[in-house]
């Protein structure tokens, strides 16, 4: 059994670690959500044990239940459950400012030069690094989800249904559904607070208090008024409430980021072309950090540094929300049986979803020999527990780059 930290630490200390490390994940995660996932699992479960294998899957299952930016989700949960609410906003605000600052430099280059940096000899050696990474991590958070048969079958069921295009919300509930009928097949009816009234409580994420469901409400007005009309000049409060509704309304990949903007920035509000738009999807994929950034580039292009900073504002402001009201009721949910069940389920249901998303980048990172070695090379060393993640991106990065000149 593995020793594990105290889960709210508090003081000065626990903040200042919890700087240093999202911070250092901010930098140099690469390659989306669940390959952000996996590098934390390796910070704060392997390297540090701040949480356990168990608490750091219900984390994954609840950012997936909840819209907005998955991993910085998982970032401000990590830091609300290692030090309070002071950790919730330390750790969330230092994953997304290395991006951030990244991609203003970026932005100020493209609007100054016209043209994005080359960064795909760079990546072709940080791809393969990526895919080891991820693929242990989600080795030992299958081994943790997978608790029975009959949740490995539930597993395989989910991934088939995501490779056969099946909407992922759709998975997700069906996971934590079938997980709840055969626990009360099992077991019967349960006994105390209703467990779908849990579950539909961190679904509604802001509605499970007052004051956060007046700030829903808010954000959804906010996202009705965002369409309407079209403007010359971006006013920068505007842009602020469009990448608000798109903060507080998105589920899915990049992919549905890049559909939701182009409905409202580029057919109903002009101000992009389809170029920018792409160009600035691009951006948020070859950096490192949450892929929600790709707000920071239209900012600056809309705006300059201040339209740079509404609509980063704009698209994570949503996920503290949502985090501030889902993260007490998770605990509830593991002392109730049944609630404790549809956890598990929508466990398993989001592993499934890593378990493709992982397969599709692995088609795309592992490409001709020298990648599979380096992919091959980099899970030996992390299974050896001997080298730092990071470092292995660094190396990985490096070697794409000699390769590519």
């Amino acid at each position: 059994m593995v020793d594990v930290a105290p889960m709210t630490d508090p003081g000065p200390r626990a903040l200042r670690e919890l700087a240093k490390v999202f911070l250092k994940l901010g930098t140099t995660s690469f390659g989306g959500p669940a390959a952000h996932t996996a590098l934390m699992r390796d910070e704060v479960v392997r390297r540090r044990r701040w949480l356990s294998e168990q608490q750091f899957l219900d984390l994954v299952g609840a950012t997936n239940l909840i819209p907005g930016p998955n991993s910085t989700e998982m970032a401000i949960h990590v830091g609300h459950a290692r030090a309070g609410w002071r950790g919730f906003l330390v750790a969330g605000s230092c994953f997304i400012l290395p991006a951030t600052l990244i991609v203003t430099a970026i932005a100020w280059a493209y609007v100054h030069f016209g043209t994005l940096p080359e960064a795909q000899a760079l990546l072709y050696g940080i791809k393969p690094v990526i895919i080891a990474i991820v693929s242990l991590a989600l080795w030992k958070l299958v081994r943790t989800a997978v608790k029975s048969v009959w949740l490995g079958a539930l597993g395989l069921a989910g991934v088939t249904a995501v490779a056969m295009g099946v909407n992922e919300i759709l998975v997700l509930a069906a996971g934590g559904a079938v997980a709840a009928l055969a626990q009360r097949f099992a077991r019967g009816a349960p006994r105390g607070p209703s467990a779908a009234g849990a579950m539909a409580a961190v679904v509604a994420g802001p509605a499970a208090n007052p004051g956060a469901a007046a700030t829903h409400v808010a954000i959804l007005a906010a996202g009705a008024a965002s369409g309407a009309g079209a403007v010359t000049a971006v006013a920068l409060g505007r842009l602020f409430l469009v990448f608000l509704k798109a903060g507080a309304l998105l589920f899915g990949s990049g992919y549905v980021l890049l559909a939701f903007l182009r409905a409202d920035l580029v057919e109903r509000l002009g101000w992009l072309s389809e170029r920018q738009l792409l160009d600035a999807v691009a951006v948020g994929q070859v950096t490192p950090g949450p892929l929600f950034t790709t707000a920071t580039f239209i900012g600056y292009v809309l705006g300059g540094p201040p339209g740079a900073l509404v609509a980063t504002v704009g698209i994570f402001l949503p996920a503290f929300v949502y985090v501030a009201a889902s993260a007490p009721i998770l605990p509830r949910l593991r002392r109730s049986a049944l609630a404790a069940a549809v956890l598990d389920g929508v466990n398993v249901a989001s592993m499934a979803l890593m378990v493709v998303v992982t397969w599709h980048l692995g088609h795309a990172a592992l490409i001709d020999p020298l990648t599979i070695a380096v992919a091959i090379v980099s899970g030996a060393l992390l299974l050896s527990n001997r080298v730092d993640s990071v470092w292995l991106i660094v190396a990985g990065g490096v070697l794409g780059l000699f390769a590519g000149s």
